[in-house]
């Protein structure tokens, strides 16, 4: 039942917050400076609200289960740590603890989320078919499985996780983060320790979402440019070249492109991924 729950959770997510994540990545991996409104203006223009959704049904399904293993692994090595501790489970869990089992969970889901992820930033960023520069032109890649097996094909198994070392510095860090502000800040704001959903939730998940994306922007810039490395031209030969490179052809910024949207999409979904968890775990609780 708790994979099931955690599935909820994940699509959720992403479904509230998919149309800013695919503005996000085409600021990310554009080498020229492209203002919000105008990818926004842009996309609307060319290729319509559908433009927003691309490769949305590979996160939907796969993210979900990435999500779900993120709730999970942290939710158990949390669990060892209190038996480690000899503590009881309503005791409040030390902010270590906390910390390293948000990084065991940001870790852990790298390796099933890093083909799926590359196969949605993939679909993202391709524009190509709706620039109308030329009606005969087709898109490379289908749909989200053709987009799979093209990669595996042209590029070998290897080349879904192409980024899979930048997504898990940015995952392992920024979940870390991410569930310490989110625990931290309940514990401020509920005097009698016990978190229900309202609004502490709310703005404590908020607020998590925004400091977990403030420290995974840099990986996030790096990661989406090694997925896209091979689309077109190849600009970059590995981790540390695409940083290299991108630091030393548009300054260091560049890192952070992207972050005020990361910041905007994180607040209103994290929000919701949080209460729908809150919701999920008292429910839980009543039925054990």
């Amino acid at each position: 039942n708790q994979f099931c729950y955690d599935l909820c959770i994940g699509a959720f997510g992403v479904a509230v917050g998919y149309p800013l994540d695919t503005v996000k990545v085409r600021i990310q991996t554009q080498r020229k400076s492209i203002g919000v409104w105008q990818c926004i203006d842009t996309t609307c223009r060319n290729e319509g609200v559908y433009g927003f959704y691309k490769g949305m049904s590979m996160p939907v399904t796969t993210l979900s289960i990435s999500s779900s293993v993120v709730f999970g692994t942290y939710r158990n090595v949390l669990q060892v740590f209190r038996q480690l501790r000899c503590t009881s489970a309503d005791a409040p869990s030390a902010k270590i603890d906390i910390f390293l089992s948000g990084l065991a969970g940001g870790i852990a889901q790298v390796s099933i989320m890093s083909p799926a992820d590359i196969v949605k930033v993939r679909l993202q960023c391709q524009t190509e078919p709706y620039l109308g520069s030329d009606p005969k032109a087709k898109p490379k890649y289908r749909g989200p499985v053709h987009c799979l097996f093209t990669i595996a094909r042209e590029e070998g198994v290897l080349g879904l996780y192409k980024g899979a070392s930048a997504l898990a510095l940015r995952d392992g860090p920024s979940f870390a983060t991410y569930f310490l502000v989110y625990y931290t800040v309940c514990e401020w704001l509920s005097p009698d320790k016990y978190v229900q959903p309202g609004k502490v939730v709310l703005f404590a998940g908020g607020l998590a979402g925004m400091c977990g994306w403030s420290i995974g922007t840099p990986m996030d810039v790096i990661k989406s440019r090694l997925q896209t490395n091979g689309m077109g031209k190849k600009h970059y030969r590995g981790f540390f070249h695409c940083i290299k490179e991108s630091v030393r052809t548009e300054g260091p910024g560049v890192l952070f492109k992207g972050l005020g949207l990361n910041c905007i999409r994180a607040f209103p979904v994290n929000m919701a991924v949080f209460a729908m968890y809150e919701l999920i775990i008292r429910f839980l609780r009543t039925e054990s």
